[in-house]
């Protein structure tokens, strides 16, 4: 049984250009209050869709919050909860074996952390538990993959940002190896997370191997039941100074959950100036729910 214990912190502040408000917020989980942020300024209705958004290895959330500020701007006219996670020292136990990160070492309980979080949204915000969806880069989309591997019950879709699946012998979680809606987003010149695949540094410590982006894509494509090629489509490049371009590469079939690859060519551990990832994340997001629901 989870252990759920608020901690009130009732800490607004302002932050931004936007002077948005947030407010931080804990839950106690196996003896750790665990910390998230979120808007407090914009007014939904009941029924909002969750969207978790994690910050990389050594970040924070509310660092993560001010990338996604045109997000943000659209939360209310899309009836949009949008949360901010601190890992746990600033990592998360996501899927690595060998992560040196204190999170994984003491095998911090994340799936009760996020558990503990859609709770506490729908008890207070009326957030729909049927439109929860998890989004992060590098480490933090190391945290997607390990939600959509072990909680496919709790989240609808994921997406992870420069960010591949852990080898056989790195892979550290037991798997329900159940289809969802997933996006994934790699540059192909990513040093930290090899496009092809390879072993990973975080800090100049290695967190295990990797596999090639083709291989993550592969696995949750076969694991929604898509055989053959997907469609492949250039997408415009809106920001020609960036020096890259996005493919994407897409499985979608009625009755199956959409998989989609955006291979960001010259791309590296970084987010393309062609898109903004967490808009197209959203859209993506959106279309994965029945007849593009909000």
């Amino acid at each position: 049984m989870i252990k759920r214990s608020l901690l009130f912190t009732l800490v607004v502040f302002l932050s931004f250009e936007s002077n948005a408000q947030f407010q931080s917020d804990s839950i106690l989980i196996d003896g750790h209050y665990r910390s998230f942020h979120f808007r407090t300024d914009v007014a939904l209705k009941p029924g909002a869709s969750l969207l978790f958004l994690m910050h990389g290895s050594g970040g924070n959330g509310m660092g993560m919050a001010r990338t996604a500020t045109n997000l943000e701007a659209i939360a209310l006219k899309e009836n949009l909860l949008i949360v901010y996670p601190n890992g746990y020292q600033n990592f998360w136990n996501e899927c690595r074996r060998y992560s040196t990160a204190a999170a994984n070492k003491e095998d911090i309980n994340e799936q009760a952390f996020f558990d503990g979080m859609i709770g506490y949204f729908q008890s207070r915000h009326k957030a729909d538990t049927a439109k929860v969806f998890a989004a992060g880069m590098s480490g933090g989309g190391h945290m997607a993959y390990k939600l959509g591997l072990t909680m496919p019950d709790r989240f609808h879709a994921i997406a992870a940002i420069i960010a591949n699946l852990p080898d056989s012998a790195s892979m550290d979680c037991v798997v329900a190896n159940k289809a969802l809606p997933v996006m994934i987003i790699n540059g192909t010149d990513d040093e930290t997370n090899p496009y092809n695949g390879g072993e990973m540094f975080v800090n100049n410590a290695s967190f295990g191997v990797v596999r090639s982006t083709e291989n993550s894509f592969a696995y949750w494509s076969a694991l929604a039941g898509y055989k053959g090629k997907p469609k492949k489509k250039l997408l415009p490049d809106t920001d020609t100074s960036d020096k890259k371009r996005v493919e994407s590469y897409t499985f979608k079939s009625k009755g199956k959950p959409e998989v989609t690859l955006l291979k960001v060519i010259g791309g590296h551990h970084d987010y393309p100036g062609d898109i903004d990832v967490f808009l197209y994340i959203w859209n993506f997001f959106k279309r994965t729910m029945p007849n593009g629901q909000k």
